[in-house]
């Protein structure tokens, strides 16, 4: 399945991994104004999702669920701009990154601690899932915390919540913070009437997204993971 990039005017900058947006023609102009100055607030969404035929295609192919939901997001995320927004407070600028990157975590069971691991994205599935093994393997070497968002300015969180099928999680920034990646989180399935349902929750600043832009998150989790277990976006056997 292909998914189409929605563009937002904004100017090149052949140096940086970012383009700037165009405040002035921006298609969010108004909405962005009243949420970066009148009401500096956030919005987040939780909701099941069912993943049962993406359970039984890991199984089938022993690979790791973890792995190939953690590349499917990172795919629906790098499919439009919007989810790909950052904001340089030193220069006040709107800015759409080229790609953005999960920060997944890994948890030690040993001192209850996690650490941060950065992968790359990439759309290649094959390279990806040995890339994302691979760095929770190290990962798994040290109990550093380690998280350096300086260094990764265009990753985003994605977490895993392996110990609870919640119903609702809520996370909290600072007032009048303007932090524009997305922020996932996704808790254990369990089987509802013969279908595996997990909780997942989305949370974006209000600035550049809204319910419908939240909402749309899972309804392309969906479709990208039906075409997944179809065989669209997958032809080398890891």
């Amino acid at each position: 399945m292909e998914l189409k990039e929605y563009c937002i005017d904004m100017e090149i900058n052949l140096d940086k991994n970012y383009r700037i947006v165009n405040k002035e023609t921006y298609y969010r102009k108004g909405v962005f104004r009243h949420f970066t100055e009148d009401c500096k607030c956030s919005t987040s969404m939780t909701a099941r999702v069912d993943v049962t035929e993406l359970v039984k295609y890991s199984k089938e192919s022993s690979t790791k669920f973890y792995v190939n939901f953690l590349y499917i997001l990172s795919k629906v995320l790098n499919s439009r701009d919007d989810y790909k927004m950052g904001y340089l407070w030193q220069t006040e600028e709107l800015i759409c990154y080229d790609v953005i990157h999960p920060t997944q975590y890994i948890f030690h069971e040993d001192t209850e601690t996690c650490t941060p691991v950065y992968t790359i994205y990439d759309p290649d599935y094959a390279v990806f899932y040995k890339n994302a093994v691979s760095d929770i393997e190290k990962a798994k070497q040290t109990r550093d915390y380690g998280l350096d968002m300086d260094k990764h300015p265009n990753w985003f969180d994605a977490s895993y919540i392996s110990w609870l099928s919640y119903d609702s999680l809520n996370i909290e920034l600072p007032d009048g913070f303007l932090y524009f990646l997305p922020i996932i989180n996704w808790g254990k399935y369990r089987e509802e009437n013969g279908r595996l349902l997990m909780p997942v929750s989305v949370r974006m600043n209000h600035a550049i997204a809204d319910g419908y832009l939240i909402a749309n998150v899972f309804r392309l989790i969906e479709k990208e993971m039906a075409a997944f277990c179809n065989g669209k976006v997958k032809d080398e056997q890891i």
